[in-house]
This record gives structure tokens, C-alpha cells and sequence, in this order.
């Protein structure tokens, strides 16, 4: 709670000291991230809704006998989802809390987190347009190892 106060103090001062120095390109510069704000709403609603529903309809038991025992097959698919889920960090470490309430492993959030993060399932189209289909393959595919080792010890370390 004190960062986050924190970290609002200090972006109003900032805003402040800039709005003193140039009032124009402060205007600028907050229109510019309100119309951005404004453009990733209906997506950020969407994800917390299905995300919201999702939780509401699993039963719990559901979700702790998947993802609850660190089963190989309750890991892999819980990282297969994590891989081929578009969704920004800020929403998905809120999603990562509410599986763990809901009785999944430590292990098994942090192979979802790991491969959400590190792995493009669907943004791989546009990134074989930039970098061609071999980089992305191994790219996507050593990240998806990484991320379930790096989950894995994450799950060892903090249980």
C-alpha cells in the first residue's frame, strides 16, 4: 500500500514539475495517454470479464485437482494456456492470484505466468514477419522449456 501511495506522490510531482516547465507538451503528452488508455479499455474489460467468468464457473475442486498437485499433465496444460493467452502482465498476476486461492500449485502458476510472459503463441504471425519463421519457432520453443524450468524452480524455492 505505501509504494503504491508512493509511486502516486511521486507521478503527481513529476506531472507538477513538467506542467511548470511546458504546459503545452504536458497537454500533449497526458492527451496522448488518455486516447491510449482509452483505446486498451474494451480489451482489459474483456480479459477481466471471461477472466472473472472463467473463475465463477470452474468449481475450485476443478481447478485444485488440475492444477493443484503438480501433476506433469496439469503443468503442461496450465503452461500450453499460459503460451497461447495474449494478456498484459498487469492483469495476469491478479489472475495468478486468484488460481492460487482457488487451490492451484505455486508450481503450476508460475509455468502459466512464466510461458504467458515469455511465450507468443499468437503474436508468433507478426514476429515470423519480422524475424523470419526459424527465429521464431526456436524462439517460442526455448522459451517454453526456459519457462517451465524457471516454473519449476520457482515452485521448489517458494513452497
Amino acid at each position: 500500500m505505501l509504494f503504491n501511495v508512493t509511486l502516486f506522490v511521486f507521478a503527481a510531482a513529476a506531472l507538477c514539475i513538467s506542467f511548470r516547465r511546458d504546459r503545452q507538451k504536458t497537454k500533449k503528452a497526458l492527451a496522448i495517454a488518455w486516447n491510449s488508455f482509452r483505446n486498451l479499455i474494451p480489451s482489459m474489460l474483456g480479459i477481466i470479464g471471461l477472466i472473472g467468468l472463467m473463475l465463477a464457473l470452474v468449481p475450485r475442486e476443478v481447478i485444485a485437482g488440475l492444477f493443484g498437485n503438480n501433476s506433469p499433465a496439469g503443468i503442461l496444460l496450465i503452461s500450453l494456456a499460459g503460451a497461447v493467452t495474449l494478456m498484459p502482465a498487469f492483469i495476469a498476476f491478479p489472475l495468478a492470484a486468484s488460481l492460487l486461492q482457488s487451490g492451484a500449485s505455486l508450481m503450476a502458476v508460475a509455468c502459466f505466468i512464466t510461458t504467458l510472459l515469455m511465450v507468443g503463441i499468437i503474436t508468433a504471425p507478426m514476429e515470423v514477419n519480422f524475424f523470419g519463421k526459424k527465429f521464431t519457432f526456436w524462439r517460442n520453443a526455448i522459451g517454453f522449456v526456459l519457462a517451465l524450468v524457471i516454473g519449476g524452480v520457482m515452485g521448489v524455492i517458494l513452497q
